[in-house]
């Protein structure tokens, strides 16, 4: 190696390891890794961990996260039909954490491998360490960075051995979204999708990214192909639709580079860019290339969330902890920087602040929950009211599925207060059938004492605010 092109690296290197303001966040995410195969074979003989180069970088951020493709387990749990599987040894634990990730998505058509009980696996093996393995199921997962909180959700459209996808648009993504973007400071979905081994997006991936920005997305992180995809400005929002390869063993030249999403937050602002990575022929590890990606980000600027404040008091999402539960959610009220008190842990679906009483009246949290219930003996969604006090949430209502089974509810402005538009199954507590295809929407309003139905000439604002999620043959009804 020439002393020029040695000097040129070492300038590169240092140039992406230290953030260039000391009150500035530094939020880094990666393409696909895998910790099986030729990349356990090349750690084992070499010794040295596959992020030796990188763990400079990777240490001086403030949050990191990549996706992770296979399951903790052994070979023998393989499920499901033929095909790649990719059984991770427990022994490479160590190597994530020394490398500073604070969480790999576990989302993608080889997270169900080793099928429920690699799933498991995986997230005992990781987060005792400190290390979120974070399923479409867990989120969104909640991460505190000083003032600043970032949700993240993960999303998978390939099908696997197990064949576990989500569908995009879903009524179920459009609830995490929601609860996110009212929570948080920056929403970031890391998505699994794409034809493999193309290196621009599809349209199906443009139409997709177009729908999540649009219920909430500040950041797509993309991954699956195997080969970076060009990122773009999608409504001012930063859009990765593929990071290629961060740590894996395929040896097509295209697949031997990579990408890392480098994503600063300063004066309110989140700002992204790309770092180009390399893995050597005959290597899986990858280290910084000594070539600057175009910026094709460089005029993408995403304004901070506000987050959720009722009557001075911060609502915020309890933080990730390796120590707290793997299911369920608290919520923090906070004031001048002190926190005054944390809610009951629960299954927390969405969450908004609305004029239900008027504009005179103090706001009031709408949120939907999942719960048991006598009315129609199942776990299902179910509506709640509080007001928010000094020392915490105070139900003001607590309902079941109003007039019928409840698949979603938003709040919408109204002439004086909002009112309430729900998306009803087309059965009913008489005859229940959860697996009807057909909907109804209806509108409520507030009383005080819980919501009265709306005649059906009122559901033409809540019809259309449904029109973008598939969810079988609607119908206007009136409670």
């Amino acid at each position: 190696m020439s002393c020029r092109r040695a000097v040129l690296i070492l300038a590169l290197a240092l140039a992406n390891t230290a953030p260039a303001f000391a009150n500035e966040l530094r939020l880094l995410f990666t393409g696909d890794i895998l910790l099986s195969r030729q990349v356990h074979e090349e750690w084992r003989r070499r010794g040295t961990s596959p992020w030796e180069s990188l763990a400079p970088l990777f240490q001086a951020a403030d949050w990191v996260g990549g996706n992770l493709e296979g399951a903790f387990g052994n070979s023998e749990g393989c499920a499901g039909a033929a095909g790649p599987c990719f059984a991770i040894d427990t022994a490479t634990v160590p190597l994530v954490v020394q490398a500073g990730f604070d969480v790999l998505t576990h989302e993608n058509n080889h997270s169900g491998d080793l099928g429920t009980a690699g799933r498991r696996e995986t997230i005992a093996a990781l987060h005792p360490a400190g290390v979120l393995a974070l399923d479409f199921a867990q989120s969104p997962r909640f991460f505190q960075r000083g003032e600043t909180t970032l949700a993240l959700i993960a999303v998978n459209t390939v099908r696997g051995r197990d064949g576990r996808t989500q569908a995009i648009p879903s009524v179920e993504l459009a609830q995490k979204l929601r609860l996110a973007r009212s929570v948080a400071s920056v929403v970031a979905v890391s998505i699994h999708w794409g034809p493999e081994l193309v290196d621009w997006p599809s349209s199906t991936q443009r139409a997709q990214a177009a729908w999540l920005v649009d219920q909430g997305a500040d950041v797509i992180f993309g991954h699956h192909p195997h080969v970076v995809q060009p990122a773009e400005c999608v409504s001012g929002k930063p859009v990765f639709y593929s990071l290629g390869n961060h740590l894996f063993d395929q040896k097509y030249p295209q697949t031997k580079l990579g990408a890392i999403a480098d994503c600063r937050v300063r004066d309110h602002t989140l700002r992204c860019a790309a770092l180009a990575t390399r893995t050597s022929p005959g290597s899986t590890y990858p280290r910084l290339a000594d070539i600057t990606p175009a910026n094709t980000l460089a005029d993408c600027a995403a304004p901070l969330r506000a987050g959720l404040v009722v009557d001075g008091v911060a609502i915020r999402p309890e933080p990730w902890s390796s120590e707290l539960p793997p299911d369920g959610m608290a919520l923090e009220g906070w004031r001048d920087g002190k926190r005054l008190w944390r809610s009951r842990r629960q299954h927390v679906l969405s969450l908004e602040q609305a004029r239900l009483s008027g504009d005179n009246a103090p706001p009031l949290l709408f949120a939907l929950e999942r719960h048991a219930s006598p009315l129609d003996m199942t776990t299902g969604v179910r509506p709640y009211v509080y007001a928010v006090g000094p020392r915490g949430l105070i139900a003001r209502w607590r309902g079941s599925a109003l007039a019928w089974p409840l698949l979603d509810a938003v709040t919408q402005a109204g002439d004086d207060r909002s009112i309430l538009c729900a998306l009803h199954r087309g059965d009913s507590f008489i005859a229940p059938d959860p697996t009807t295809r057909q909907t109804r929407v209806a509108a409520y309003r507030w009383n005080g004492f819980g919501f009265a139905g709306l005649d059906p000439a009122g559901t033409d604002a809540c019809a259309r605010r449904f029109a973008t999620v598939p969810t079988g043959d609607a119908a206007k009804a009136s409670p």
